[in-house]
């Protein structure tokens, strides 16, 4: 029988089954379809850049991260030149905010600082108990620090040794652990020789708090009556100051569930008996040392003795009235409520106050002044003592920016808006500042209706409005703002300014609701216009000029968009994920047909759509979106769209050693000669979380240069079935002529395996299958190109079946040397094959 020609369509379809799709492909990882035909993608390399210790033009002791070369989770990527020539690259993470001097050069920390405390007395109490050989836990005493665990603080004018602890060892930046409202701790190097509260002060800078880096939702206790967005549903005042409650932490050593001695840093905020919440647990004490809590019962007031990691927090249990303006708007009890941040359980209430109140329900506690506001949000409450089901849903911190100039404006969603103005001096990088009422930025005072909360920012490239999307509404009266954010309401600063908010005849600012949907989710800058997307809908902004300023069209509704950054521009077009289905614009809203839909969208973990990410490789006309497969809370899969030949491939984000590294942010820049991405700081097996960032160049060798040294990519490509005859007759492959091109390789004599895998029927497992090696004759690691390829001319085999299937795969998993440094381009490989009955 003459030689048989394995010539498939390009392209993936998962839409059939595995037969009905015979003549095309059906599985890829780590491929791609170049002119039609399956070639291993390109490799990625780790840029070279440290963080620097450089903060404001100041050398700072800096806290470094256990992996990778960033702190947290980056999911948003932004690249620029300034007017000097600069090239910068803005990365903002859950835990920081960075912006790198060129390729390869220092990352400088830009967070900006929330709050400073300037000479903060008596500053720092030590504990022998919680020391180590080489360090010691300080804590810190910061009345009303505002903290929380995983915040940054950076301390100087420390103005002594604390019980033999150096200064040189307690300035500089440190991350913290909360304790209480008062307290936190931070653990420094040199080991304290008394514990005792020293008459040292000290200065703290206090970054912004700290954002999740996976959309996580609360259950059982403290979870379900807080954390609406859209909103309050109810607002009072308190009528009488309330003051914080007793609290601690636990120490160093972790507490079980049948413990009944309790060891904590200090019980001097404690009473001296009475009861305390860790976590969710109430525990009642009858007595107190100075570091125990003693005679304690376990999971009292219906509530489940657990166990609680060392350094938890124990805040003082009671139940208190709390009187306050009205609570005629407020829920009918049990229910929730929040002031200064502190969220408040009540059992009941009455015309003007809330009785059974249990303080720090969320974990947090502070002192409050007469007259703060009280707020209730659109979330349905459980009582105390029923734990919730469903719980709250905690969103992860996500970044938007853009130029303003040479300068940038950015924001994390849910937040305020800040500004990064570039220095005069390249080599010193001023932290972001806060846009906010009555700030001054960049030499201007900001109007008293500027937003304070705002879910996405972007600046008008051609007219440079800087918008809001989901912003605080102005007040009644238009001298200020509401305290909550409308997830619908657009706002626009004046032209040319970031400090003008407030509408007036003289300028352009103003701001425009949007009626289809319940939130807007994020917007793109396109050629003339920008697009906005909301949960349900998609809108044209497209600026008039005055009196209207801007317009807006709705170009589409019943659509979907998986999250802010699940959306792409190239060529003018405009593509993004939904919840079920790809969608692109051109003009015109339309479906984006996929090979791949069934594939990807019955594999998929939708509570994770904020982090899915989409870019752009122009270079080989593609769109690639990174996703959480259904059992996954991190990027561990990737599907891309080619929109020159108009086909799609997937895979997944496991190593050679099978360990997952996903991207979670993609930026495709001219100004930069690779596609950049962000990958977890070290590759884990773990679906559940992964931590710290490392930034890559794709389309750079045809390695895993996440690591040094290199290691290879695994890659394969699997047609569907075929078969000779329509599986009327078994086939027998006794040859196999293969035909690729091993071009970009960098390895003497590169290796590729060629696999047929046999079956009987559609329904059976795959046989035993030949995997014979493929390799060139030539040295790649002097010749780039080779015009005539030199490679193995022919293999035997014997495989046989009614249908079978060909594959073609570099690397091992497990392997640390094959396929390293191995690039290939399948060809037109012919197969020998021959009926050999029906039995």
């Amino acid at each position: 029988m003459p030689l048989q020609k394995l010539a498939f369509r390009p392209g993936t379809n998962r839409e059939s089954t595995n037969y009905a799709n015979e003549g095309g492909w059906y599985q890829t990882n780590k491929v791609r379809f170049r002119s039609g035909q399956p070639e291993k993608i390109g490799g990625w390399n780790k840029d070279t850049g440290a963080l620097s210790t450089d903060v404001e033009g100041v050398t700072t002791s800096i806290v470094y991260p256990p992996t990778g070369t960033l702190w947290g989770v980056v999911r948003s990527m932004w690249n620029w030149v300034t007017l000097s020539g600069y090239n910068l690259l803005a990365l903002g993470s859950n835990l920081k905010y960075y912006i790198q001097n060129s390729n390869g050069g220092n990352f400088f920390d830009v967070t900006p600082i929330r709050d400073t405390a300037t000479g903060v007395a008596n500053a720092f109490t030590t504990n022998t108990a919680t020391n180590t050989p080489t360090q010691t836990t300080l804590i810190v005493n910061d009345p009303g620090h505002g903290a929380q665990t995983g915040d940054f603080v950076t301390i100087s004018a420390t103005s002594g040794n604390v019980n033999g602890v150096l200064v040189a060892n307690i300035n500089g930046e440190h991350q913290i652990t909360y304790i209480s409202s008062d307290t936190y701790s931070i653990v420094v190097n040199g080991t304290a020789t008394s514990s005792s509260t020293p008459a040292v002060s000290a200065t703290f800078a206090y970054q912004i708090t700290t954002g999740s880096a996976t959309y996580t939702v609360g259950v059982g206790w403290g979870a379900g009556g807080w954390g609406g967005s859209t909103g309050p549903t109810a607002t009072t005042t308190l009528n009488g100051a309330l003051a914080t409650v007793g609290n601690t932490i636990l120490s160093a050593t972790a507490l079980n569930t049948t413990d009944t001695t309790i060891s904590v840093a200090s019980t001097a905020l404690l009473a001296a008996s009475g009861s305390v919440l860790i976590d969710s647990e109430i525990i009642s004490y009858s007595g107190v040392t100075a570091t125990t809590l003693t005679g304690c019962t376990r999971g009292t007031a219906g509530s489940t003795a657990a166990s609680h990691a060392a350094a938890t927090g124990v805040i003082q249990y009671s139940t208190v009235t709390i009187n306050v303006t009205s609570a005629a708007a407020f829920a009918t009890a049990p229910g929730t409520f929040a002031v200064d941040g502190e969220v408040i359980y009540y059992g009941g209430k009455t015309g003007t106050s809330f009785t059974g109140c249990v303080r720090g329900y969320a974990g947090y506690v502070t002192a409050h002044a007469n007259g703060a506001s009280v707020y209730q949000y659109a979330s349905t409450a459980t009582g105390w003592g029923s734990a919730a089901t469903s719980g709250i849903g905690i969103q992860m911190r996500l970044w938007s920016q853009s130029n303003f100039g040479e300068n940038l404006v950015f924001n994390s969603r849910g937040g305020a808006m800040y500004y990064w103005d570039a220095n005069a001096n390249p080599n010193i990088f001023n932290r972001g500042v806060a846009i906010t009422a009555g700030a001054t930025v960049s030499g201007f005072v900001v109007d008293s209706t500027c937003p304070s909360i705002v879910n996405f920012v972007t600046v008008s490239d051609a007219s440079r409005f800087v918008l809001a999307f989901g912003a605080n509404p102005i007040n009644s009266a238009g001298t200020g703002i509401e305290p909550y954010i409308d997830p619908m309401l657009i706002r626009w600063s004046d032209q040319e300014s970031i400090w003008t908010w407030t509408p007036a005849i003289t300028n352009q600012a103003g701001d425009y609701r949007l009626s289809h949907g319940s939130a807007i989710i994020t917007a793109q800058q396109t050629r003339q216009e920008i697009l906005v997307f909301t949960d349900s809908a998609i809108y044209s902004m497209q600026y008039l000029g005055p009196p209207y300023v801007w317009s807006f069209q709705i170009l589409g509704d019943n659509i979907s968009i998986a999250g802010p950054n699940a959306v792409a521009t190239a060529t003018n077009i405009t593509y993004w994920m939904g919840l079920d289905q790809f969608y692109m614009y051109s003009g015109r809203v339309d479906v984006l047909p996929s090979t791949l839909r069934e594939y990807v969208f019955t594999d998929i973990n939708t509570t994770q759509a904020f982090q899915f990410v989409a870019g752009t490789n122009e270079g080989y006309n593609e769109v690639w979106w990174q996703y959480c497969s259904a059992t996954s809370n991190v990027i561990d899969r990737y599907v891309i769209f080619n929109y020159k030949d108009n086909v799609w491939y997937y895979g997944d984000w496991t190593n050679y050693n099978g360990a997952y590294q996903g991207r979670t942010a993609w930026l495709d820049s001219s100004l930069r000669r690779f596609p950049m991405a962000v990958t977890y700081g070290s590759a884990s097996t773990s679906l559940t979380s992964n931590d710290n960032a490392l930034l890559v160049y794709h389309e750079s060798g045809v390695d895993d240069g996440t690591v040094n040294p290199s290691v290879p990519i695994v890659a394969n490509v699997q047609s569907s079935d075929f078969d000779i005859g329509d599986g009327n007759n078994f086939g027998f492959v006794w040859r196999l002529i293969p035909d690729l091109t091993f071009d970009g390789s960098n390895v003497n004599t590169p290796t590729a395996y060629f696999t047929a895998i046999p079956r009987t029927f559609p329904g059976a497992a795959y046989g035993p299958s030949n995997d014979p090696a493929v390799q060139s004759a030539q040295n790649y690691q002097n010749q780039i190109t080779y015009n005539i390829q030199q490679f193995t001319q022919q293999v035997y085999v014997r495989i046989r079946g009614r249908q079978m299937a060909f594959k073609v795969s570099s690397g091992t998993t497990g392997s640390a040397t094959d396929g390293l440094g191995v690039q290939w381009q399948l060809g037109a490989p012919r197969i020998d094959i021959r009926p050999d009955g029906r039995r």
